[in-house]
């Protein structure tokens, strides 16, 4: 499945399927807003913008981020807030295969997987996968979708603001918003404003 990846968009991922088997469960009405583009129909803010929240040091590591592990370890275990260890790389092969549930099992199907991942597809290619597959909202999924559900335009479109805001919705995309993303919204633009985007 990885291999086919590299040249296939998926059609859907377990996220997706979860989704679906959750509200068809609870009788709950749902609407799937999915459409795959190419990560050049993807401004650059927007991609910039992801890259600053989820995954700071996307292009230096290899699949794992070591140091953002051990620095959330260290906040789990001080009881603090703070941001995940996972990479671009570790989210694409969770939302891909595994769905949202946590265990131990998962973890070490991912672990084998990561490496995989970033040998078969690529940097350019985990991204593109990455921003069309993850979950922004009720039903929605990818860049594009998620551009024209919020802001009524394509991803190609919007602007540094609007993709911050965007991106700060990702560690909780069914309960956040982008209007009220403001303070989050500002870190990540001085994130990206750091390493020169």
């Amino acid at each position: 499945m990885l291999v086919a990846a590299r040249w296939i968009d998926p059609p859907t991922t377990a996220v997706h399927v979860e989704r679906r088997l959750q509200a068809w469960m609870q009788h709950k009405p749902y609407q799937e807003r999915y459409e795959f583009v190419a990560l050049r129909e993807i401004s650059a803010d927007f991609q910039h913008a992801v890259i600053a929240a989820e995954d700071g040091r996307f292009y230096q590591h290899h699949g794992f981020d070591w140091h953002a592990m051990e620095i959330a370890a260290e906040g789990n275990m001080e009881g603090g807030r703070i941001r995940g260890g996972s990479t671009l790389t570790q989210q694409l092969v969770k939302n891909l295969f595994f769905g949202t549930g946590r265990s131990i099992l998962r973890k070490g199907a991912e672990f084998t997987l990561v490496p995989v991942a970033e040998l078969v597809l690529g940097k350019r290619r985990i991204l593109e996968l990455y921003l069309n597959v993850v979950e922004w909202g009720p039903g929605v999924y990818g860049a594009e979708a998620a551009c024209r559900y919020y802001y009524r335009m394509p991803a190609r479109n919007i602007d540094r603001e609007q993709a911050a805001r965007l991106a700060a919705i990702l560690p909780l995309p069914l309960k956040r918003r982008p209007e009220r993303m403001n303070h989050y919204g500002e870190l990540i633009l001085e994130r990206m404003r750091q390493v020169g985007w």
